[in-house]
């Protein structure tokens, strides 16, 4: 007993880290590890990116609905936007407007199919925030759903290198399986480390475009309305 504990007490220290991991890893096992940390640091940078966009938008959408229900003119607005780059509810307005002058410009203005053509304006442009809104949220639910099996296929490599070297050493010493068993198990905690952020991203972001496309398709019927009224006392 006294023995035992000795040699527990002056064992050497195993000197595990991530870097030893990765090191002493099989080259397959390192080409998944750099993979999902690549894809991790990926998804992060759109994570980020996108908490900036959609709470940039939502202040976009706020500031624009202040502006054009304080009653200012539709004139004076479309003069202080239409040279600018506009984006959410302003693009839909800008969008609208434009067709509306046109369609008044000349001796002969073109009021017959105003209102769908200013209806087929808007919902294009809508299509067009929304894809911008929605850009590069599809990586994630990709690495959301791959990342774990990419995972688990380096986890099945490291425990295939554990036992070829219980093969190879005829023994079945817990340090002779160890570093391919600790690798298979680094290359799960990776997949996990790029599916789960990726996931729950995704699913929150797909949400807020969601609420920010709906919130700009009833701005677009009110303002549609406001442009059918100013349509049918002009004709």
């Amino acid at each position: 007993m006294e023995t035992l504990v000795q040699s527990t007490l002056t064992a050497p220290d195993s000197g595990i880290s991530f870097f030893s991991l990765f090191w002493q890893a099989h080259i397959v096992v390192k080409i998944v590890m750099l993979g999902l940390l690549g894809a991790s640091v990926w998804c992060w940078a759109i994570i980020v990116d996108k908490f900036m966009l959609i709470g940039r938008t939502r202040r976009q959408m706020s500031r624009f609905e202040t502006v054009f229900w304080s009653g200012q003119s539709l004139e004076e607005l479309y003069g202080t936007l239409h040279n600018r780059v506009n984006y959410s509810m302003a693009a839909l307005f800008v969008a609208a407007m434009r067709e509306w002058k046109r369609s008044h410009e000349g001796a002969r203005p073109a009021i017959a199919s105003l209102q769908q053509r200013i209806d087929r304006v808007m919902d294009v442009t809508i299509q067009r925030e929304a894809e911008r809104l929605e850009s590069r949220l599809l990586i994630l639910a990709t690495v959301g759903a791959a990342a774990p099996f990419i995972g688990l296929f380096g986890t099945v490599w490291g425990i295939m290198t554990a036992f070829q070297a219980i093969a190879a050493s005829e023994s079945t010493n817990l340090a002779v399986v160890a570093p391919g068993i600790a690798e298979a198990l680094f290359a799960t905690a990776l997949g996990l480390l790029a599916a789960i952020p990726a996931v729950i991203a995704y699913n929150k972001y797909s949400h807020d475009v969601g609420k920010a496309v709906s919130r700009m398709e009833g701005f677009a019927d009110e303002f549609s309305a406001i442009l059918s009224r100013q349509i049918d006392e002009r004709g």
